[in-house]
Parts: C-alpha cells; sequence; structure tokens
C-alpha cells in the first residue's frame, strides 16, 4: 500500500523557502537542458516528437439564446481554423537525472534552475508572465529573446546522457500540481511513474505536493496501488518544499520545444494550423495553447496500455456500456447540470445507466471505459477517463461557452490518446442572468444549463447513432442532425436518417448535399453523384454543385456526366465554366 507518512530523504540542509523569484532573467531563472549542469537524460531518446493518428474532437452550440449561440460557433471556428493542428504530436517523455534537485509548490529546480518539464513548464512560464507583466516588464519579448537564444546556442548540441550505474537506493520524485483534483494528477503525475518501465527501479517514490496534507483525495493512492503494484510499501506522499541531491524524474520534452535546436522540430510546421504556420511557426510563442492542446506526451499512452494491461482477464460483466455520470459531491465540487433529470429520463430509456466514477474502483473505471459505447456528462475531470476508453467510445461532454473558451482544449489530448470520439454541447449558463458571460477569477466553473431544446438535440444525436431515427417535420431540423451526425463519424446514420426522410429531400439542396457528403466520408462516389444530381435539380442556382459532380463524375470514370455538367456550367455560369477550363487541362480533353 502507499505510504502517507514523513520520510527522511533530505540533503541535510534545512529545507528551502517554497517560493522562487520568477522576476530573475529567463536565463538565470529557466534550465537549459543542452547547457546547464545538474541535468543529464538516463538514456538517448527514440525520438523527440512524432505524429499521431487523428482523432474525431467536435463540438455544437446548444444554447436557448441565439447571441450565445453566435458566441459558441465563433469559438468553435477559431479553434477548427487556427487552433487544430492538420496532425496531432507525440512528444516523448524519459527519465532523467537531476543534481541538486528542489521541489518547491508544483516545480522542479536542479542548481536552482526551473526545469521546464510537462504541464510544471507551462506554469512555470504563465507564471513567469503575470509576474513580470504585473512588474511592467514585457514578459513576452523576454521570452522570444530568451528562446530565441537558446535555439542557436543549442544547434548542434546534445543533451547529456548519465553514463554511470543507477544507485539502488536514488529515489524517483514526482511534482503534484495538487493531490485533490483528478485530472491534474492522472495526466501529469501518475503517468510520471511509466519512465520506471524496463529500469529494475529499487528505490522509494515521492510525490509532492503544495496542498495541505488533509485535503489529498483516496484516488491518488488508489490508483497507485491498482497500476504499479510492484512498488508496494515504497510510495510516499509529501508535502513540499523537499530538497535532494541527486534524483530520477521524468521530463517531458516538450517542455524544451522552444529551448531545443530548431533542427529538433523540422516538419512540424506542415501539421500546424495555416494562421500559425504563416506566423513564426513552431518556435512562434503563439503556438503555446494550440500546442498543448494537440499534444499527447507518450507517458499518458503508457500509463493507457498498463491501465488496459490491468483489466485483462477480469470480469467486468457488470458495467454498463451506456451511462450517464453524476458526481459525488462529498469528493468531488459540487457542479450540477440544470436538465439533468429530463436529459437522464431519456437517456434511460435507450438503456442508459447512472454511474458515479467516485463509487468504482481503478480498474472498474478503467473498465468502464474501455468498454463503453457511449459516455454522457457535464463538465469535469471524470472525463480524464476518456485516456482508457477505446476507439469505438462517444464520450459526450454538456459545458457551456465558458468551457468552450477555457476548458474544452484541456480534454483534447486525452482524447488523441485513446481515438475515442469526443463530443461537446454547449449550452447555457445555470445562472440568473444566462446571457452575462461570467467572470472565472470570482465565479468559477459556472455549472450548464439545458433547455428542452437542447435536450432534444443531444438526444436526437444520440439515438441517431444507435441506429434510431427520430420523426422530424422540418427540413432545417433534419439538416443539422444529419450535419451533427456526419461531422461526429456517423455518416452511415447520416444516410439513414435522410434515407428515412427521403420526401424532403427532392426539394432541399442542402439536404442533398448533405446526403452527398455522407457518401464521400463512406468513399461511394457513385452514390455521390446521384445525391449531387439531385442536389443540381433542387438548386440548379449553384455552380458549385457542378465543379463538384465534375470531380465526382471524373473518379467514378462516366465521361459523359462531365460533358453534360460541363455543357451546363457553360449555359448557366459562362465565366465559372471559363475559369474551370482555363485551370484543369484535363477537362479538354474530356470535352
Amino acid at each position: 500500500m502507499v505510504k502517507l507518512e514523513k520520510t527522511e530523504q533530505m540533503t541535510g540542509q534545512q529545507p528551502v523557502r517554497n517560493k522562487i523569484d520568477l522576476t530573475l532573467p529567463p536565463d538565470v531563472l529557466f534550465l537549459n537542458p543542452w547547457r546547464d549542469p545538474g541535468f543529464r537524460m538516463l538514456g538517448e531518446p527514440e525520438f523527440i516528437w512524432r505524429p499521431l493518428p487523428n482523432a474525431r474532437i467536435e463540438g455544437f452550440a446548444a444554447s436557448a439564446h441565439p447571441e450565445v449561440n453566435d458566441k459558441i460557433k465563433q469559438v468553435l471556428q477559431t479553434a477548427r481554423r487556427a487552433k487544430r493542428f492538420r496532425q496531432p504530436v507525440e512528444y516523448n517523455s524519459v527519465p532523467v537525472i537531476l543534481e541538486k534537485a528542489s521541489f518547491r509548490k508544483s516545480f522542479v529546480m536542479a542548481r536552482d534552475r526551473v526545469l521546464l518539464s510537462g504541464a510544471s513548464g507551462t506554469r512555470a512560464v504563465n507564471r513567469y508572465r503575470r509576474d513580470n507583466n504585473d512588474a511592467g516588464v514585457d514578459a513576452d519579448a523576454r521570452l522570444e529573446d530568451y528562446f530565441e537564444t537558446c535555439r542557436e546556442n543549442n544547434a548542434g548540441k546534445e543533451v547529456p546522457i548519465y553514463s554511470g550505474l543507477l544507485e539502488p537506493d536514488i529515489p524517483f520524485v514526482v511534482e503534484c500540481r495538487n493531490t485533490f483534483n483528478y485530472f491534474h494528477f492522472i495526466t501529469e503525475s501518475l503517468c510520471q511513474l511509466t519512465m520506471l518501465d524496463g529500469l529494475g527501479f529499487q528505490g522509494n517514490i515521492f510525490f509532492h505536493f503544495p496542498n495541505q496534507e488533509d485535503k489529498q483525495q483516496p484516488f491518488a493512492k488508489a490508483f497507485v496501488d491498482a497500476l504499479f503494484p510492484e512498488y508496494e510499501g515504497r510510495v510516499f506522499f509529501e508535502r513540499a518544499p523537499k530538497d535532494y541531491s541527486r534524483v530520477l524524474t521524468a521530463y517531458d520534452l516538450i517542455g524544451g520545444h522552444y529551448q531545443a535546436p530548431i533542427d529538433d522540430l523540422a516538419g512540424m510546421n506542415d501539421l500546424l494550423p495555416e494562421p500559425i504556420a504563416e506566423n513564426g511557426g513552431a518556435t512562434s510563442l503563439e503556438l503555446r495553447v494550440s500546442l498543448n492542446m494537440n499534444t499527447v506526451n507518450s507517458s499518458l499512452i503508457a500509463l493507457r496500455q498498463r491501465a488496459h494491461r490491468a483489466i485483462e482477464g477480469g470480469n467486468f460483466d457488470h458495467l454498463p456500456k451506456r451511462f450517464f455520470v453524476g458526481r459525488d459531491t462529498r469528493f468531488s465540487r459540487e457542479r450540477h447540470l440544470e436538465g439533468e433529470e429530463l436529459l437522464f429520463d431519456h437517456l434511460a430509456l435507450f438503456g442508459f445507466e447512472y454511474v458515479v466514477f467516485e463509487n468504482l474502483s481503478p480498474l472498474e473505471q478503467i473498465a468502464l471505459m474501455a468498454r463503453a459505447e457511449m459516455m454522457v456528462s457535464y463538465h469535469g475531470a471524470g472525463f480524464t477517463n476518456m485516456l482508457f476508453a477505446g476507439p469505438q467510445t462517444y464520450a459526450i461532454e454538456i459545458g457551456t461557452l465558458q468551457t468552450a473558451q477555457i476548458r474544452w482544449g484541456d480534454f483534447w489530448p486525452l482524447a488523441l490518446a485513446s481515438g475515442c470520439k469526443y463530443i461537446n454541447f454547449f449550452g447555457d449558463f445555470k445562472a440568473e442572468d444566462p446571457l452575462s458571460e461570467p467572470d472565472f477569477e470570482a465565479d468559477g466553473i459556472v455549472p450548464a444549463s439545458l433547455s428542452k431544446a437542447a435536450i432534444a438535440q443531444i438526444v436526437g444525436l444520440i439515438v441517431t447513432l444507435f441506429g434510431q431515427y427520430p420523426d422530424l417535420k422540418r427540413p432545417r431540423a433534419l439538416a443539422q442532425l444529419a450535419s451533427e451526425v456526419l461531422q461526429v463519424g456517423g455518416a452511415e446514420h447520416a444516410v439513414g436518417l435522410l434515407e428515412k426522410h427521403s420526401a424532403m429531400l427532392p426539394t432541399s439542396g442542402r439536404l442533398c448535399l448533405i446526403k452527398a457528403d455522407c457518401h464521400k466520408e463512406l468513399d461511394e462516389p457513385k452514390s455521390e453523384l446521384v445525391a449531387l444530381d439531385m442536389a443540381h435539380k433542387a438548386d440548379p442556382g449553384r455552380w458549385q454543385t457542378l465543379v463538384r459532380m465534375i470531380w465526382c463524375a471524373k473518379r467514378c470514370d462516366r465521361p459523359q456526366v462531365i460533358r453534360w455538367a460541363l455543357a451546363r456550367l457553360k449555359i448557366d455560369f459562362p465565366q465559372r465554366h471559363d475559369n474551370f477550363l482555363n485551370n484543369h487541362e484535363w477537362v479538354r480533353y474530356v470535352a
């Protein structure tokens, strides 16, 4: 079992103050692994970063107020256009040895310099910016100069490698943001223990945290016990600050992203959203938020793999595959969803059960997600468990404009690591004035509220994904639902929904185009061409439909359709016809 009592692993010095002077110049404050003493990797990393497969991450506006929906849609559009990578990235994590190490609050230091590693490094940079900007200093300009100097000076250099034997009593030490927030502990701290895999580690393990000991929640100890039983009796939780002469710890290479030689980032610009790629690219400080949203640390993937191994052979047939997640407020913040009862009443009709993660063991939580068909809940740390989901899982979160703005991207790496489908509906604020945007510093995260229309929107998507297509009376409602189902990866069900309402299609070019999009997603070009023909007949005023028919007919090897569409384009849209011929020489041979 994990021990909570204090242990004496000090260097013999008095504990340092639990404070760091973040107004120091960056070259004095931050550790440069390529040049500064006190930092050595235990071995050469297999890779620094590499592309990852994409996951399905989507969000939809679900407010009862048009002005709020407009704001939500703007946030979603910005995320898709300017923040989402063309392809996400896995950054490696490696074990390192630090000399004269200090753990202060949730920061890690070696020889009095702050190590920029993972979330801890992100917090250090954010705190540096805040403290210096408050003091009237242009922190970003200082950081840009510092990181540019690092990249230049580190060119052609390698991070030093430790060449000695690993002392049997060297401790492995983990910094914690805290030990009461499930998200931070699992994603930032627990995953670091995977760095010990294959090392034959014999020493003790220490988790250091800044919060009061009585605020620690049981999950921290329980997950260590469940997933790392080989370290039984050697794991200790202690409050920071703490000093060590030498320690083993984890280093997330993403922390050195801006310090690394420019060659280490070769190829990353190709993965970035266009606005960032064209304005500084991989070395731009404007990339910080997007980089964290689109990056998975290898230790997180390793934790997921370890968790799945831990449930192999277990019998978890008592766990549901469709479930709504509520909260036990004894262990978490009270943040109830307004409209929860009505939503669950509808979900229960389709086999959903009500679960509370805190009432399940760690292995049950892992198995629940690994086997899940669909999870539904409101915004909270419980979505950390997406890490353990399978690619077949739909994780549907209910949030607000506020969570879309400041929290949505925090959970992207968990969906990217598991490959699950992470879908958000952003509703209203549970507040006296739902049109007033809250101040996070004063109000924290404000709970969500769902109108009856929002509940219908959510349930409509869910039941359609289950192959139970609702009867809709208006083409507009049909178009919205079919589009949402297509966006979340349910093209075959969107086709089924549209075909159930086939009487609406001949008079709606929009519905026919959605159907064409579905067939394109399903790689069914002949069916796509039929849907495009219907779209043109329903709305002959769109030249874009004719151009798309030409391309689709080319793929289907239908030259007669290409000739017909070109002729129609020439009659109805002569300038578009001429432009198309001038830009695509191959068309002349078909025509």
